[in-house]
């Protein structure tokens, strides 16, 4: 069920009331503290709220480019994170300058304290948050959908497109993913691997045999920033650059 409201403020009240109250793993309450301070700061974009099976409603910001998109593009944040949070901030406005409608969308999150292996049980959560988001903008009208994930984002990316029966999905790039690209053979679709020479250790290692998968799927490619750290901090635009390319070649 898509959610649309009519501004920030609505959205937030809605949000506050399905989250107050739910009990489970996830940390509701830090998820709707995080759309208080999305919204709170947003300049760029549309917020909206897609509602999932359980009645949980979960925050995308919405951005269309100036002309006629070429394609779509969700963005998807790292773990504990949410969706306008520094890098993902950047990624969604910037490809949206480049030519791309993105929708940034909140992930599941658990309190600070939680560490990567204890967002394994949300695995489904995520998916099921890609699986609505590819929906909500095909509905949009959208023929042409990417994923744009880093860190954590990445990993649940990963699990969406390895275990959807139809994921939705023509492209996914993957920015310093956590704990390797997993079954690679079931992702029909052109990946790009995007990792720095600074990363974290825990991307870094297993680039070569990453490399060594892509370099068997048709029209993927891995890069490596020189200089880059997990972050990209000072480096977005060339980050940007390099996204933008490989969307421009694949989402023809």
């Amino acid at each position: 069920m898509f959610m649309f409201v009519t501004g920030p403020a609505a959205l937030l009240a809605a949000l506050l009331v399905c989250c107050s109250g739910q009990a489970g793993a996830q940390d509701y309450e830090r998820e709707a503290r995080w759309a208080q301070e999305t919204l709170a700061a947003l300049v760029v974009g549309e917020p909206v709220q897609i509602e999932q099976k359980n009645g949980h409603r979960f925050m995308g910001l919405y951005t269309r480019p100036a002309k006629e998109p070429m394609g779509a593009v969700i963005v998807a944040h790292g773990r504990g994170w949410g969706p306008d949070f520094e890098l993902y901030g950047v990624l969604r406005t910037t490809l949206a300058d480049a030519g791309y409608a993105t929708l940034s969308i909140q992930l599941p999150v658990l309190p600070g304290t939680a560490k990567i292996g204890d967002y394994l049980p949300m695995f489904p959560d995520s998916n099921e948050r890609f699986a609505l988001a590819v929906r909500w903008l095909r509905a949009k009208g959208y023929k042409r959908v990417a994923i744009v994930s880093h860190s954590l984002g990445a990993t649940m990316a990963n699990q969406y497109l390895i275990t959807a029966p139809d994921p939705g999905v023509d492209a996914w790039v993957f920015i310093s993913i956590i704990n390797g690209l997993e079954e690679m053979f079931r992702i029909k679709v052109p990946v790009l691997d995007i990792y720095g020479t600074r990363d974290w250790q825990v991307t870094r290692y297993g680039g070569a045999e990453r490399r060594a998968q892509i370099d068997r799927h048709p029209g993927s490619e891995q890069v490596v920033i020189e200089g880059a750290e997990h972050f990209y901090e000072q480096q977005t635009d060339e980050l940007t650059r390099v996204i933008a390319a490989f969307l421009g070649r694949v989402l023809k």
